[in-house]
C-alpha cells in the first residue's frame, strides 16, 4: 500500500492503572478501536470489545458505559491480539496521551508472553500542548476548539474516539502548517532586513593632515598652469 499510513488508536479500560489496580487486581483493557488512514483518508477500521475477567471500576463505567455483565460475552485479549497486531503492523500510531494506552497494551502483551509494541508513536496530547500552551488539551477540548461535532457520543468509545482523533490530528496538522508558514515569513523578513542593513553604505570621512593638504594644493596648481 503506497502513501503515508497512520493508525489512530484508542482504548477503554476498567480503571486508570495496571500497576495500582484495585481490590479486583490490575486494571485491564475492555475495548480497542483503530482507524487506518492512507494520506489522511480512512481506508480501514479495527474494533474489539474484550472480556477483562474482572469488574469495571465505577469511575470508568461512567466514562464508557461498559459493564462486566456486558463484556463477559466477548473474547479475552489473548484471543484477539494477533488480529490487532496484524492490523497495526509497524505503522505509525497516533494516540492521545500515548503513555496511557501503550502502557495497558504492553501490559496485556507481556501477560501473554508477547513483546512490547515497537511502532513509532505520535502523541497528539504532546502536540496540542506545544501548539496551545496553557489551554485545555483533552480530546473533548480539542474537538470543541476545532468545532468537531461530539453529538454522536453519549459515552467514550474506543472506535469513535479514534475517529475523532483522526479529525483532530488533521486540524492540528493544518495549524502546524500555518505556524511553519508564519515562521518562514518571519525568517525571510528578518533575513532580508539583515541583508539590506549589511548593504547600506555610509559616508566615509577622511582626516587630512597639513602635509597632505599642501601636496594636494601643489598638484592642483601644476594642473592649472
Amino acid at each position: 500500500m503506497s502513501g503515508i499510513i497512520r493508525i489512530f488508536l484508542d482504548t477503554e479500560t476498567t480503571g486508570l492503572s495496571t500497576v495500582k489496580g484495585d481490590s479486583h487486581g490490575a486494571h485491564r483493557i475492555v475495548e480497542i478501536g483503530c482507524v487506518k488512514t492512507v494520506d489522511g483518508v480512512i481506508v480501514d477500521k479495527f474494533h474489539a470489545y474484550l472480556n477483562p475477567e474482572r469488574e469495571v471500576s465505577p469511575g470508568s463505567k461512567e466514562v464508557h458505559g461498559l459493564s462486566w455483565s456486558f463484556l463477559r460475552q466477548y473474547p479475552t485479549f489473548c484471543k484477539i491480539y494477533e488480529n490487532f497486531l496484524n492490523f497495526i503492523g509497524q505503522q505509525m500510531l497516533v494516540i492521545h496521551n500515548a503513555r496511557f494506552d501503550t502502557g495497558f497494551l504492553n501490559w496485556e502483551l507481556e501477560k501473554i508472553s508477547q513483546k512490547a509494541l515497537t511502532n513509532p508513536i505520535e502523541d497528539t496530547l504532546v502536540l496540542a500542548r506545544k501548539k496551545f500552551p496553557g489551554s485545555p488539551a483533552s480530546l473533548d477540548a480539542l474537538c470543541r476548539r476545532f468545532r468537531i461535532s461530539l453529538s454522536e457520543r453519549t459515552y467514550h468509545g474506543a472506535l469513535l474516539d479514534a475517529e475523532l482523533l483522526c479529525a483532530v490530528y488533521q486540524e492540528l496538522c493544518k495549524e502546524q502548517n500555518v505556524f511553519e508558514f508564519r515562521d518562514l515569513l518571519e525568517f525571510s523578513e528578518t533575513s532580508l532586513e539583515r541583508y539590506t542593513s549589511s548593504k547600506k553604505r555610509h559616508d566615509r570621512q577622511f582626516v587630512v593632515n597639513n602635509e597632505e593638504a599642501l601636496m594636494h594644493k601643489e598638484a592642483i596648481d601644476r594642473l592649472l598652469k
